[in-house]
C-alpha cells in the first residue's frame, strides 16, 4: 500500500498549525491564564513555548520524516527493545485526549446552536451555570460527542490530501480571520485596557509566590497546545519529503500558533471584563458559564457569541483530526487495515471512552489531569532522552536535509534537548504527578465515596 504525502508545503504547515490551534489555545489557554495570575502565566507559557516547545517539535519532525512511519514503527525502527513502549504511550495518549476532546468539542457546538436558536439572553451567572450542567451532562453531551466524533471520522477516511489537507486548507484561515474580527471587536470594549493590563503586565510577586502551580500549568498548555508529546507531529512528519527544510517549517508552525493563543486572550479578557466578570474561575465550566454571561450584556452579544463558540468548534476538529490520525496510521501501517474500516473502528472506540465524561465531569478532570499533566509531559521527556542520547547522529543528519550545513547549530540543538529541556521537563512531571495524586486523594476520592 503506497504511502501519502501531503501535496503542498502550505497543506503540511496547515495541517500542523490547525493541530496546534484548537481547544488547547481557545478553550483552555484562556482559562489556565486566568487560573494562574494573567501576565504572570502568560510571560511563563512564551518562555516555556520559544525555549522548549521549538527545540521539542523539531524532535518529533526528525523521527517521523527519517522513518516515514507511525509512532509505533518510527520509535521500533530507531529504537526497538523496551524503546517500543514509548511508541505505544503515544497511541495510549491520543486516544484519552480525543475521547474528552471530543465531548468538550460537542459542547462548543451545542452553544452555537443555542445562540442561534434562543440566544444567550438569560445567560446571568447562575442561568449561564444551569446552561452549562444541562449542555456537558446527559443526552445533549452524548449527541454532540457523537456528532463531532462523525465529523473527525469523515474528514480521516478521505485521506491525507483529500481530507486532512481539504479540511484545513479552509479551517485555519477561517480561525484567523473569525479570531482577528473578534479581537477587534474585543478592541472597542470600554474595559478593553483594564483587560490587557490584567492580561500582558506579569506579577513577579504572584509569580515567585506560586511557580510550583505555574509552571507544570504552562508547561502542560504548551506541549498540549503545540500536539507535542502525543505523536501527532511524529505522524505528519512522516508525510513530508527530504527537501523539506524542518526548522523553518517547525518555526512557522510554532510562530502561527503561539500568535493565536496570544490573541484569543485579546479576545476573552476584555469581553469578562467589559461583562464585570473577573477571569480565573475554576475548571472546565469557567469560559463557558463567563462567556455566556458576558455575551448577556455585551452590545451585538448574541451574533458575537455564535461566532466565538462556532470558531471554537472548527478550531477543536482542526486538532481532534491530528489526533485520529496518529491512530489511524497506526492500523493502516503496521497492521495493512485500510483507511475507512481503520478510521470508523477506532473513532468509535474513541467515542466510547469519552462516554463517561458525558455522565459526570469528574471523569474530564479525571482524564484530562492523567493526559495534560502527566502523559504528554512524559512522552515529551522520553522522545527528549531518545533523540538526544540514543540517536543523536541520526536527528543532526535529517535535521540537515533540506537546510544544509548546519554547523555547530546542529550539536547545540541536540545539547539542547539533552541537558535544559530535559530539566525542564523533569520538574515539570513531578510537579504534575504531585497535583494529579492530589485530585486522586482529594474531589476523585470525595467522589467516589459520595457514589
Amino acid at each position: 500500500m503506497a504511502r501519502e504525502t501531503w501535496a503542498t508545503r502550505a497543506g503540511f504547515i496547515l495541517a500542523a498549525v490547525g493541530s496546534a490551534v484548537g481547544l488547547g489555545n481557545i478553550w483552555r489557554f484562556p482559562f489556565i491564564t486566568g487560573q494562574e495570575g494573567g501576565g504572570a502565566f502568560l510571560l511563563v507559557y512564551l518562555l516555556f513555548v520559544g525555549l522548549i516547545g521549538f527545540p521539542a517539535i523539531l524532535v518529533e519532525f526528525v523521527i517521523g520524516r527519517y522513518t516515514n512511519l507511525n509512532p509505533v514503527g518510527a520509535i521500533r525502527e530507531l529504537g526497538g527493545g523496551a524503546w517500543n513502549y514509548l511508541g505505544w504511550l503515544f497511541v495510549a495518549i491520543g486516544f484519552v485526549i480525543l475521547s474528552y476532546y471530543s465531548v468538550v468539542a460537542g459542547w462548543f457546538l451545542r452553544y452555537t446552536l443555542i445562540g442561534v436558536t434562543d440566544g444567550y439572553a438569560l445567560a446571568g451567572p447562575e442561568e449561564a451555570g444551569q446552561l452549562f450542567g444541562t449542555v456537558t451532562t446527559g443526552i445533549d453531551s452524548l449527541l454532540f460527542h457523537a456528532v463531532f466524533m462523525a465529523l473527525v471520522i469523515g474528514i480521516i477516511a478521505a485521506g491525507v490530501r483529500k481530507g486532512i489537507e481539504v479540511g484545513v486548507k479552509v479551517m485555519v484561515p477561517a480561525i484567523i480571520v473569525l479570531l482577528v474580527g473578534l479581537a477587534g471587536y474585543a478592541f472597542t470594549l470600554d474595559a478593553a485596557g483594564a483587560a490587557y493590563a490584567y492580561y500582558l503586565t506579569p506579577d513577579f510577586g504572584y509569580l515567585a509566590a506560586n511557580w510550583t502551580s505555574i509552571l507544570p500549568a504552562a508547561a502542560g498548555q504548551a506541549f498540549f497546545t503545540l500536539s507535542l508529546g502525543m505523536g501527532v507531529m511524529i505522524t505528519y512528519a512522516s508525510y513530508l519529503g527530504e527537501d523539506r527544510n524542518l526548522a523553518s517549517d517547525a518555526g512557522v508552525i510554532v510562530a502561527l500558533d503561539t500568535l493565536i493563543a496570544v490573541i484569543v486572550g485579546f479576545v476573552v479578557f476584555p469581553f469578562l471584563f467589559a461583562a464585570g466578570i473577573e477571569p480565573g474561575g475554576p475548571g472546565a465550566s469557567a469560559i463557558f458559564v463567563s462567556l455566556t454571561s458576558a455575551f448577556s450584556t455585551i452590545p451585538g452579544g448574541r451574533l458575537i457569541g455564535v461566532v466565538f463558540f462556532a470558531m471554537v468548534g472548527i478550531a477543536a476538529l482542526s486538532s481532534a483530526i491530528s489526533i485520529l490520525e496518529v491512530l489511524v496510521s497506526y492500523l493502516i501501517d503496521e497492521v495493512g487495515v485500510a483507511r475507512v474500516p481503520a478510521s470508523v473502528a477506532l473513532g468509535v472506540a474513541v467515542f466510547v471512552l469519552g462516554v463517561p465524561v458525558t455522565i459526570d465531569l469528574i471523569f474530564l478532570s479525571l482524564y484530562d489531569g492523567l493526559a495534560d499533566g502527566i502523559l504528554l509531559v512524559l512522552g515529551s521527556l522520553l522522545l527528549a532522552v531518545f533523540v538526544g542520547w540514543v540517536i543523536p547522529d541520526v536527528a543532526r543528519e535529517e535535521l540537515a536535509k533540506g537546510i544544509g550545513d548546519l554547523g555547530g547549530l546542529g550539536s547545540a540543538w541536540i545539547w539542547i534537548v539533552r541537558i535544559p529541556i530535559a530539566i525542564v521537563v523533569i520538574v515539570s512531571l513531578y510537579l504534575g504527578v504531585v497535583d494529579y495524586v492530589d485530585f486522586l486523594t482529594g474531589g476523585f476520592a470525595d467522589w467516589l465515596a459520595a457514589r
